[in-house]
């Protein structure tokens, strides 16, 4: 995993949105669109910084392009994250 990539995608306000979108169940390119007040290109521009760093899984069926969340990379960036958490005993 590319943590600099994943943070980078997360980082802007209008990527996590689509996330949280996602998190019910997969959308199409233009369903994931209609939320927004977003040109087309801004959003497709999104959805790729999300596809590079890993976040979604793209399928594509005739003519439309679905997005939808990939919980393994969350489940890594978790992993990396807890490594930073006081342990049991540690606290103070």
């Amino acid at each position: 995993m590319a943590l600099n990539t994943t943070f980078k995608a997360i980082a802007d306000p209008v990527r996590r949105q689509i996330l949280e979108d996602l998190r019910q169940n997969r959308q199409s390119a233009g369903e994931i669109a209609a939320h927004f007040k977003l040109s087309n290109a801004t959003v497709s521009y999104h959805l790729k910084l999300l596809k590079q760093a890993g976040l979604v899984n793209v399928t594509k069926e005739k003519n439309y392009v679905y997005y939808e969340l990939n919980a393994s990379v969350f489940e890594e960036m978790l992993t990396w994250l807890y490594r930073f958490s006081p342990k049991q005993g540690d606290e103070k």
